[in-house]
């Protein structure tokens, strides 16, 4: 019985009914008895209790038990079976976003660097219980936000993202470094790196497959994103007579982001519009929740029957006493 719950614990306020009960039965003790004049008690000296002076507050014993086990029956005790095949105890997931001046072509709308953002923002929204960071890289890279179950600061710090916070170029393999540090001592069941770019690498002292040998020496799974219509995508330059856009190659190394995906266990993708970018999310989204997929099973049983039992036991035991031995003579 130490697995009860109740499926209505507010009715537990119905037990003060058995206290006023017993406040008012204390207060009522003096004139609930009858009483008659007699000139002296000195006959009654010595007389010799009988076992009905010893049970006279019996049935009001058992009336206010009665009404508490009724209480219970009322706030529906319950006991429940459940079992797991496994336990887990979640994803940690380091999104690891190119910010390159190249990221804002607008072969996406309305360009790369938002519809990713946009996208990753729904991605961390369905991930309600895991732990997610974000690190980000051009020619440089740093940490925007560690791993934290504070969704809400992330994706403000997602928001605020944009192309030119630091050095430009494309620096894959320290982005994904960077990710790796912070992932590289988590106790989580399964960690994750989402990488997300639309270039080569061309910066940066760490050579992309060398940062993927370390993720798969810590267990790191790297699913990586190539993002980028094929053929020419058109980009804004800023010029004295306003923005200008002019068509230019769009260059992905696939052959670096599928040898790192193999490496450690995970997929590249390509996207090469928004379309096909949320469906990346998603696929990803699943198949992580397949990997920690969790088998539960449980059934609750009402245990009310046991209470209602005893209340209508105590009930007829209380109605017994007071038409038999304990019986008023008014």
């Amino acid at each position: 019985m130490s697995n009860i719950t109740f499926a209505n614990p507010n009715f537990f306020f119905l037990f003060l009914i058995p206290v006023a009960m017993i406040v008012w039965y204390i207060l009522k003790q003096n004139t609930a008895n009858a009483s008659i004049q007699i000139s002296s008690i000195k006959g009654f000296e010595g007389t010799k209790k009988t076992y009905k002076y010893y049970l006279r507050h019996l049935p009001f014993i058992l009336r206010v038990l009665a009404i508490s086990f009724l209480i219970l029956v009322i706030a529906r005790p319950q006991t429940t079976n459940k079992w797991q095949s496994s336990t887990t105890k979640g994803i940690d997931i380091v999104l690891t976003l190119d910010i390159s001046g190249s990221m804002l072509s607008e072969d996406f709308k309305p360009n790369r660097i938002e519809a990713a953002k946009q996208d990753a923002i729904e991605f961390i929204s369905g991930r309600t219980d895991d732990r997610i960071g974000l690190v980000i890289f051009s020619g440089e890279s740093f940490t925007q936000c560690p791993l934290t179950t504070d969704h809400a600061v992330l994706i403000n710090l997602f928001k605020n993202i944009k192309s030119g916070m630091i050095k430009d170029g494309t620096a894959i393999g320290l982005g994904l470094a960077n990710a790796v540090n912070r992932l590289k001592d988590s106790k989580a069941k399964s960690k994750v790196i989402i990488l997300l770019t639309d270039g080569v690498n061309n910066q940066g002292e760490i050579a992309p497959i060398t940062a993927a040998e370390i993720a798969q020496t810590y267990g790191i799974r790297v699913y990586t994103i190539g993002v980028g219509t094929r053929g020419m995508a058109p980009y804004p330059f800023k010029t004295p007579f306003g923005t200008q856009y002019q068509n230019v190659k769009v260059e992905i190394d696939e052959d670096i982001l599928t040898q790192i995906a193999q490496m450690t266990d995970g997929e590249y993708f390509r996207a090469t519009d928004n379309r096909r970018l949320k469906q990346v999310y998603q696929e990803i989204n699943k198949l992580e929740k397949s990997k920690i997929d969790v088998k539960k099973y449980s059934n609750k049983q009402d245990e009310y029957l046991m209470f209602a039992i005893i209340a209508a036991l105590l009930l007829i035991f209380d109605i017994l006493l007071k038409n038999t031995i304990l019986r008023n003579i008014p």
